[in-house]
């Protein structure tokens, strides 16, 4: 063939990327791997070994250590004993390790990349130009994270020993996101790579030792997913941070209930990629392709749904098959492909019996004319069309280099549309008015949405999900605090439950005479005030013994009821801030107005002094949660992109409460306000010490423009209503601060649809000290931070 001819034909010829440094780098430590624990090479004390293997061509890259609960327990062990040093440093000095590390990486930028390739199968220009340079970029941003943490972030303190499980997809970029906040912030690590990708984990080892890290900062050990689960289990881990699948996220909830670890998720996804009508259409195409087909569609936030608007559905379909048929597969170190190997025989068996089932439930599917390579690991770029909702290849995560289309006519059956899954991870939104855009933005479930772009990321910028995507942010300040704890909180002594009046009931002096009962409440739900569907009361009791009066005993249908409320007044978090603070001051105004005759009525029970203190303390939270209704907002983020992203402070939705049992009126307050004034629906258990508050409550809420399901109050016997409020799939979060037995039952009944839970722990709260009882930790807890991306320029 002539030059004129090749020019006219425009084909890619091979453009191998050079291998040898890397493999060089391998044969120099045999082609075999143990840990890095305590700044040294150990051998695993069991002394078992697991290949890794390129998979692109099945032939065998080393043999790295298997880790046993021995070998976890070491590490853990180095962890803890550098943290005292690493955390008496100053901040500057923390900064500049994480400096150098950012100029290691970037020193070994090309032999990571390629050794990334190697191992993971992903396109060498992939690894080259976006993974790589967002790892060096991850470390330099948190470099000066670590430079002003006390400024920033007074009164917080490191979580302690960090255990981190990375996934396979992006080894090394995980690995970035996970270790470089951990640092920053005064942590200490053990970090278990995933079993198909550990090469670059071990990599950053090398280059732990060549900036010379403490001994013991980092750890890493290899292994599967036993060594994982040492590591979730380990008792002296203080925090477990991991990425992966729903379903090893809710092993994971599980096996930390009943501990004290903070525990951070980001898990699967089944994004959806919308394009309207008016769309750029050749635009929306590319991004699509980096959208689905990037890193061969094993990526958690994958534009794996593409929803198209009607009318421009057979055109978009035609410009996306052409396009298709354009895309190159082939050897990954090649940096004229497009798609390279599906990392192991797992994966890309999983691929196409996902592709068949959906095939057999209807879908039509259609690939690219495309070769194939004669050996290797690969699958083709796929796109399923006429797809159902209920489809599982709408459903659930195929995590390979599948789409599946759909059509919608409106913006608001996109948004139905794009919703309608249990994740919320990511989201793209494809249309030339910025008004549709950020419009259907603010309304879907995800904890990221790419307006007219698609996949891009950066530090300073949160990524993390809604639903069960998980909970917890990676990078940007939210992604900071996934890694620090209040001082006060981690020092706070156990808390020592008293036991209640309802359930062993003193006997009534003897020369009392019985009062009659002079009240009996009600439930109130959707603000009305409910009769309990068992139709029983439950006696409360003075301190002294005397009978005070009855509360409703609520059960599983009044929760049930109470939650129906509550989503029916999720307009709630719509109501623009201002008005939601007027709302809040209301209720402080009218508790002022009462405070004389609920304080009468609580002294029966804490004490005239406590009584007197909870509600005057109780009207000063209030009136705090009325002032960051329209204080507490987001951000804009400047990344070195040519966009904003908007990190937009979102409500969780509904909240369920169980509320402290000594403080029965200012916890109620405490907790409860925060949520609402963030734009949180309620469902709230009051204390079982003095559950008659809730005939105040309502009384104020009634005559304070609430609108009602805003807060619906469930009396009864706690354990067993937060049982079935934990156990529901429409309460969105769980609130509890009893005992250390019910902060462990919020967590193991919550699993089933991830609720986010935030607990005591069972330590005690002082609730009348400031510091303690109110602010910014709570706030915190009770939205979830949106980031929108928005290009601009020409």
């Amino acid at each position: 063939m002539s030059i004129v001819e090749k020019f006219m034909i425009m084909d890619y010829g091979p453009a191998p990327e050079d291998p040898r440094e890397a493999l060089a780098w391998l044969d120099r430590h045999g082609r075999r791997f143990g840990h890095f624990i305590g700044g040294t090479w150990q051998e695993p004390l069991a002394g078992n070994h697991f290949d890794t293997n390129d998979p692109s061509t099945g032939e065998k890259l080393a043999a790295v250590a298997q880790g046993s609960v021995v070998d976890v327990d070491s590490a853990v062990k180095a962890a803890r004993t550098a943290l005292p040093a690493w955390q008496a440093l100053t901040p500057h000095a923390r900064a500049r390790y994480l400096y150098a590390l950012a100029r290691q990486v970037q020193k070994h930028s090309r032999w990571l990349a390629v050794l990334e390739t190697l191992d993971n199968g992903k396109p060498i220009r992939e690894s080259r130009d976006i993974d790589i340079p967002l790892v060096a970029r991850h470390f330099y941003h948190h470099a000066g994270w670590a430079q002003l943490l006390e400024q920033e972030f007074p009164g917080y303190s490191a979580c302690g020993v960090v255990g981190q499980i990375i996934p396979w997809n992006f080894p090394l970029l995980m690995l970035a996101w996970k270790i470089a906040p951990a640092l920053a912030t005064g942590n200490t690590l053990v970090l278990k790579p995933a079993e198909f990708t550990p090469l670059t984990a071990l990599a950053f080892a090398q280059i732990c030792q060549e900036v010379r890290l403490p001994a013991g900062v980092v750890n890493i050990v290899t292994g599967d997913g036993s060594t994982g689960e040492a590591l979730v289990k380990h008792p002296d881990v203080d925090k477990i941070a991991f990425t992966g699948s729903t379903e090893v996220g809710r092993a994971i909830r599980k096996a930390t209930a009943q501990s004290h670890k903070k525990l951070s998720l980001e898990l699967g996804g089944k994004s959806p990629f919308i394009v309207f009508e008016d769309a750029d259409l050749d635009s929306a195409v590319e991004g699509l392709v980096d959208g689905i087909w990037f890193n061969q569609g094993q990526v958690c936030c994958a534009g794996s749904r593409l929803l198209m608007q009607e009318s421009i559905a057979e055109k978009l379909i035609g410009k996306i098959q052409d396009r298709m048929n354009t895309l190159r597969i082939g050897s990954p170190l090649d940096k004229a492909i497009d798609i390279g190997a599906i990392v192991a025989r797992v994966q890309l068996d999983r691929i196409q019996r996902l592709v068949n089932q959906g095939v057999a439930e209807g879908a039509t599917c259609w690939q690219p004319a495309i070769p194939l390579p004669s050996r290797g690991l690969y699958f083709p770029p796929t796109l399923l069309s006429n797809v159902h909702p209920t489809s599982v290849v709408a459903q659930q995560e195929i995590f390979g280099p599948v789409l599946a289309a759909m059509t919608f006519r409106t913006p608001r059956e996109a948004v139905e549309l794009a919703n309608n899954t249990v994740y919320g991870l990511a989201a793209c939104v494809w249309s030339e008015s910025i008004n549709v855009s950020l419009h259907v933005a603010e309304q879907l479930k995800a904890g990221v949405v790419w307006v007219n772009c698609t996949n891009l990321f950066d530090a300073a910028c949160g990524f993390g999900g809604y639903r069960e995507s998980g909970y917890g942010r990676e990078g940007g300040r939210e992604g900071l605090l996934e890694y620090l704890e209040p001082t006060w909180f981690k020092q706070a002594p156990t808390l020592h439950p008293t036991p209640l009046a309802i359930d062993q009931p003193p006997e009534p002096p003897a020369d009392v005479a019985a009062p009659a009962i002079d009240r009996t409440v009600k439930l109130y739900i959707g603000g009305k005030q409910a009769r309990p569907d068992s139709g029983y009361s439950i006696e409360v009791r003075a301190a002294d013994g005397s009978l005070l009066g009855e509360a409703p005993l609520g059960n599983r249908k009044d929760i049930r009821n109470a939650v129906e409320a509550a989503r029916k007044a999720e307009a709630w978090g719509k109501v623009t801030a201002h008005n939601r603070a007027q709302v809040l001051f209301y209720v402080a105004e009218n508790l002022s107005l009462r405070r004389e005759e609920i304080a009468a009525r609580l002294s029966a029970v804490v004490g005239k002094k406590q009584a007197e203190a909870e509600v005057s303390l109780g009207i000063e939270r209030i009136f705090s949660y009325a002032a960051w209704a329209d204080k507490y907002d987001g951000a804009v983020h400047n990344p070195p992109f040519r966009n904003v992203a908007l990190a937009m402070k979102e409500p969780i939705g509904t909240v369920g409460i169980i509320c402290p049992l000594d403080a029965p009126l200012l916890g109620f307050f405490s907790l409860a306000m925060p949520a609402i004034s963030a734009g949180n629906t309620v469902i709230a258990i009051p204390s079982e010490k003095y559950p008659l508050i809730t005939g105040d409550l309502y009384q104020i809420f009634e005559t304070s423009d609430l609108p009602d399901g805003v807060v619906n109050i469930v009396t009864g016997r706690a354990a067993e209503l937060m049982k079935t409020l934990a156990e529901h799939d429409d309460v969105d979060a769980i609130w509890s601060f009893t005992d250390e037995a019910s902060a462990a039952s919020a967590k193991i009944l919550s699993v089933g649809n991830l609720k986010q839970v935030f607990t005591n722990e069972g330590r005690a709260i002082d609730w009348f000290d400031v510091k303690q009882g109110e602010g910014r930790w709570f706030l915190d807890h009770a939205v979830q931070v949106k980031n929108i991306w928005v290009p601009y320029g020409e």
